[in-house]
């Protein structure tokens, strides 16, 4: 088989895609309160449209598909996309990252098409502050969603917690004490500047050992041997067996030496890193005549050009003008 292999010697074997850059919340760490314009609808890639490029991609050896936003379930029938990914040969996991406001009503239909696993954005687990990071009172629909899906047998369920100092990080120990009771698999994330107008500074950042220190003080975890190392999260199991963290340290350990993933936006512009600064064109050759073989080799260009590492906090980083919600979560 041929793979999609970089030229540090890294093969793309997952695709983030997003399917549309609305979102019906506003978190701080994410997007401006005010002033978003959102993408017309046939500025948007076409379902038929992803399908294609997944079934380009799928036999050099991308078999993980990840669907991304803004937020995702306010694509209509997302559903139906599922079904038709499902069905390309060689794509065997298919997931989803949501806000879950609208999972309540949909999962069922997601699970049914075809859904493999799931991760929902659960900052808080307070109402008021949750109302406050998210500048929406939804904290209701979301545990609701969440509870959904658990009821409906899908696992793993997985909640990811983006951790501010001085705003939420003194939950970490509810959050524990939810992995170790209900069986969710909560993952902290390190604050990362991708956020228009979002505050960043390495201080507000909480590094994984000190989540790991406070962790430890409520009950002991002991780190689970990961067979496949390009996953972004360090995985941890309590020393009693009740329960499993993980930990994304986008900015204290990166991952960038293992990263197996490329993005696509819902504009249909390939991205080989969150913070690259470069973007491919796959709208304009999707909708403009290109073959499948011109396809391929521009993806392949920019996958042989794809960045070393992010530089969050050293010299020379320069965030990307689009915000986490336009270029998919």
């Amino acid at each position: 088989m041929v793979f999609l292999r970089d030229r540090f010697g890294r093969t793309v074997t997952n695709v983030r895609i997003s399917v549309t850059d609305r979102c019906n919340f506003r978190c701080s760490y994410c997007m401006p309160e005010e002033g978003m314009q959102w993408l017309q609808k046939d500025k948007l890639l076409s379902f038929e449209e992803i399908a294609r490029f997944v079934a380009l991609v799928a036999p050099l050896g991308v078999h993980k598909i990840r669907l991304t936003g803004g937020e995702p379930l306010m694509r209509k029938e997302l559903h139906r996309l599922i079904r038709m990914l499902r069905a390309i040969e060689g794509v065997d996991d298919i997931a989803l990252t949501t806000n879950a406001f609208f999972l309540k009503e949909q999962a069922r239909d997601l699970i049914d098409s075809g859904l493999h696993r799931i991760n929902i954005s659960l900052d808080s687990l307070d109402p008021r502050l949750f109302a406050e990071i998210a500048r929406r009172d939804y904290f209701q629909q979301v545990w609701e969603g969440i509870e959904e899906v658990e009821r409906l047998g899908l696992r793993p369920i997985k909640l990811n917690v983006v951790l501010i100092r001085g705003v939420n990080d003194h939950e970490i120990p509810r959050f524990a004490e939810l992995a170790r009771s209900r069986g969710f698999v909560v993952r902290f994330i390190e604050f990362m500047p991708i956020g228009k107008d979002d505050g960043w500074t390495m201080e507000k950042v909480v590094p994984t050992t000190e989540v790991l220190q406070r962790i430890n003080a409520y009950a002991p975890l002991v780190p689970v041997t990961r067979l496949d190392h390009k996953t972004p999260a360090d995985t941890y199991v309590f020393a009693d067996g009740a329960g499993e963290i993980g930990f994304i340290s986008s900015v204290s350990q990166p991952f960038c030496t293992d990263c197996d993933r490329v993005r696509i936006t819902s504009d249909g512009k390939f991205r080989t890193c969150l913070f690259s600064l470069h973007e491919t064109d796959l709208r304009a050759m999707l909708r403009g005549g290109a073959s499948d073989q011109q396809i391929i080799a521009s993806i392949t260009d920019a996958i042989e050009k794809k960045e070393e590492g992010h530089l969050i906090n050293r010299p020379g980083f320069v965030r990307p003008e689009r915000t986490m919600s336009q270029i998919g979560g």
